[in-house]
């Protein structure tokens, strides 16, 4: 009896398992045909801080003995790692303009190459892969061919659509499969996005297990004007009550703001949802991990940019400033690495001065973008050139290989590059006050001005040239947005999101959702100091009938005030000029165990715009200053002084400041009247 009440329970027992079996393999097979619910792998972040570079690929007959060759180089020269990146043929007419060195009989050959997805093709990504494993160095893949995601492989039901046009098509236009011009996807449709990932994930599967990679996805250059979807018109009259259908002719004209609105913030979460959210989580499940630029992108940026598991920015591009949201999202959503992809159109699009390109113009920008956030270089670039060949250029970029005039100071920038990173990724950025970026404002804005549009550059939701307001000059904020305004906790005094820790709130906006409002109130109400600069009025075309009470409601807490100097709680300035009318170069900051580490940019790097002047780092005086440093409340006067060419690294604690050496002093830099 006894016997036959142990094989019964065993019986029991092995069913029991066979269902939890069962079961766990039903959820994951439904989480990867929706892509979604994937519990996130333990991810390394880069194992090293040696700057990357993105690699060129063209479409071409790619060899062992070439790859091992420019990765045996990358080696010697202080590279960490590299990005590689399939592009066009070099002998497209499109771009003949760029390569004077390939003959005109030559401009419209078809170059031999391993085909796209191929087996060969996909084998030489692999040795590539492994091969930079083994001599240490990290390999990274961009996750198509050009930019944005797509190829020949794309169904029309699968790509980028338009309100009012059924005919529209956006090419695929300068990828490995030159002539053929593929699609782009459909980044508001989730499912196209895992077809096309299938597609690329079986191809880069052997590769992927060699080097656990970041794959990379780069800024945002889909169509975004009245962008659209199947299933938009109904989610949009679910979610906000009425027909965006008659609007969508004139959304961008400026009596059509309100509707504009609702369709940017319904855009937004079909973007994030549909595309950046699923793409990090493909990414996990195919072994890597997501390296993302969401810059220009239609969407809530900041929410944006902490889907992603390395948040990128670019430079300059993007300016240098713009890195301040990006390191934000990272720091509120708890991610450790920055990335820049840095040097782009350095002095001018798509290229001046090419391979005459001088170190110390770059340092300028590597500083200028330390000091907004970033941690982490990302060369722009190094085209592949076979061995014996030094001839081949990418033509928006400045040029990483053996026969520029960068060459000789590539291993020492590296390491100058390589300590800064190290240490600026210690911690987590410091911060005291939150500022609510004004999203719903660029929303409702519409265009640009015409003479802050750029030939790539039209919307002001890109927020492409916002900045923190004068009155906070020092005290080395962070912005901050509703979704994460609503994941934070307020403990004790302090407003607790990711790695960020905050005193205050500060809001200088012109519109604030309801739903937001409604936050703002409720963090208000449990004693959050708020600090609100101005009225907001609600965005959207269908008003809340309780907006205005409880925005009188907030207006009336103790702890909401409108004036910054009488907000009520000590907040650190964390470094101030001690002269009369000075102002501070740009610096950044990150706190580890109550020690800070402050990178200050020489005061040629501050406010840095498209493009540079060739030599425009130029300097031969030494720049002295004197500040204040306040750390936990000890206030140290410390005298800057700014060699030629010098940025520096404190550490500072409560006894006292200390400098670390990065020391790293460029070739004099000739002046472009010289």
């Amino acid at each position: 009896m006894k016997s036959q009440n142990l094989k019964s329970k065993h019986l029991v027992e092995l069913c029991i398992g066979i269902m939890l079996l069962l079961s766990l393999f039903i959820l994951f097979h439904r989480g990867y045909a929706a892509g979604e619910k994937s519990k996130p792998a333990e991810l390394p972040y880069y194992k090293t801080s040696k700057p990357y570079t993105r690699w060129w690929w063209f479409a071409s007959l790619i060899k062992k003995e070439d790859i091992q060759y420019q990765l045996d180089w990358a080696k010697k020269n202080n590279f960490g790692g590299v990005e590689i990146a399939w592009v066009y043929p070099l002998n497209i007419k499109r771009y003949a303009r760029f390569y004077p060195h390939i003959a005109e009989a030559q401009r419209e050959v078809r170059t031999p190459r391993q085909e796209w997805l191929s087996p060969q093709w996909s084998e030489m990504a692999a040795f590539a892969a492994r091969y930079a494993d083994s001599i240490g160095l990290g390999c990274d893949f961009t996750f198509g061919s050009a930019w944005p995601f797509g190829d020949t492989r794309v169904p029309r039901e699968d790509s980028v659509m338009v309100y009012g046009d059924p005919s529209f098509q956006q090419k695929n236009i300068i990828s490995w499969e030159y002539p053929a011009e593929g699609l782009v996807i459909d980044h508001l449709n989730r499912r196209a996005l895992r077809r096309y990932a299938d597609r690329l994930g079986r191809a880069l599967a052997g590769a992927i297990k060699s080097s656990h990679p970041a794959l990379f996805c780069d800024s945002w250059e889909v169509e975004t004007r009245r962008l659209w979807t199947t299933g938009f018109a109904k989610a949009f009259r679910q979610k906000f009550g009425y027909d965006i259908s008659p609007y969508m002719k004139d959304i961008y004209n400026p009596e059509t703001a309100d509707p504009r609105y609702d369709y940017m913030k319904l855009l937004s979460e079909y973007v994030i949802r549909e595309f950046y959210e699923p793409y990090t989580l493909i990414c996990h499940r195919l072994g890597g991990f997501s390296r993302v630029q969401c810059a220009g992108s239609p969407t809530d940026i900041i929410s944006a940019y902490a889907s992603a598991d390395v948040p990128e920015t670019e430079a300059l591009l993007f300016e240098p400033a713009y890195s301040r949201i990006v390191a934000s999202a990272a720091c509120l959503g708890a991610k450790k690495v920055i990335t820049s992809e840095t040097f782009t159109c350095l002095y001018g699009w798509p290229r001046e001065y090419h391979r005459r390109e001088q170190t110390a113009d770059l340092k300028l920008v590597a500083d200028a973008v330390f000091a907004n956030g970033v941690n982490h270089i990302i060369w722009h670039g190094m085209p592949f050139n076979p061995r014996g060949e030094t001839g081949v250029d990418f033509y928006a970029a400045v040029h990483v290989g053996a026969a520029g005039a960068l060459a000789g100071q590539l291993p020492a920038f590296n390491l100058y590059m390589e300590k800064v990173s190290a240490i600026m990724k210690k911690g987590r950025t410091y911060s005291d006050i939150a500022v609510y970026l004004p999203l719903e404002d660029s929303w409702r804005a519409g265009e640009y001005p015409k003479e802050l549009q750029l030939p790539w550059a039209w919307g002001q939701y890109e927020l492409r040239y916002i900045k923190f307001p004068a009155e906070l000059e020092g005290y080395h904020p962070l912005w901050i947005n509703h979704d994460f305004l609503k994941k934070a906790k307020y403990i004790n005094n302090r407003l607790y999101c990711g790695d960020a820790v905050f005193s205050l709130l500060y809001l200088d906006v012109d519109y604030l959702d309801a739903e937001a409002l409604d936050t703002v109130l409720a963090l208000a109400k449990k004693g959050l100091p708020v600090c609100l600069k101005k009225t907001p009025k609600q965005p959207g075309k269908i008003k809340s009938q309780t907006y205005a009470q409880k925005l009188a409601q907030l207006k009336k807490l103790v702890n909401v005030v409108e004036h910054f100097a009488k907000i009520g709680v000590k907040v650190d300035k964390l470094m101030e000029p001690l002269e009369v009318g000075a102002g501070l170069p740009d610096f950044w900051c990150r706190e580890e165990d109550g020690v800070y580490y402050i990178f200050i940019a020489h005061p040629r790097a501050r406010n840095l715009h498209l493009p540079l002047s060739y030599g425009q780092s130029y300097s031969e005086e030494v720049i002295e200053q004197s500040v204040r440093i306040t750390v936990k409340g000890k206030a140290f006067p410390v005298r800057l002084r700014f060699e030629p060419y010098r940025s520096l690294l404190l550490k500072a604690d409560d006894l006292g400041i200390e400098y670390v050496d990065t020391a790293f002093t460029p070739r004099k830099p000739v002046k472009n009247d010289e």
